[in-house]
């Protein structure tokens, strides 16, 4: 089973960036969908960003679009979320998952593989 690890997360001050990546051993992202989801202080899992590596598209909730960009690493195994001018309401635990049908996006919490998770704090 492969195994993803967040990094990256930290605190910043309202409207500062961080720059997340997650990192796949014992495959490649070749062929999967790998997104990032979110859970909030007390509240569900949500959809934050999203590729196929093998297209040409990316997805984004509404709260993050213009702010947050998804993108391949220089490597088949690495994803990075870049998260610029970050909001009170950005503050959470931010996973990176995969799985074959984008259910990152469709049913956040069902995707085949998980990190760890990496925490973001955002102070105003």
């Amino acid at each position: 089973q492969a195994q993803l690890t967040e990094s990256g997360g930290g605190l910043v001050q309202a409207g500062g960036s961080l720059r997340l990546t997650c990192k796949v051993k014992g495959r490649t992202f070749n062929g999967y969908a790998v997104g990032w989801v979110r859970q909030p202080p007390e509240k569900d899992l949500e959809f934050v960003a999203g590729l196929l590596w093998s297209g040409d598209s990316s997805e984004y909730a509404d709260s993050v679009k213009g702010r947050f960009t998804i993108s391949r690493g220089n490597a088949r195994n690495m994803v990075v979320l870049q998260m610029n001018s970050l909001q009170p309401d950005d503050p959470a635990t931010y996973y990176c998952a995969t799985d074959f049908t984008f259910r990152v996006q469709t049913t956040p919490g069902t995707s085949d593989d998980w990190g760890q998770g990496t925490q973001v704090t955002v102070s105003s």
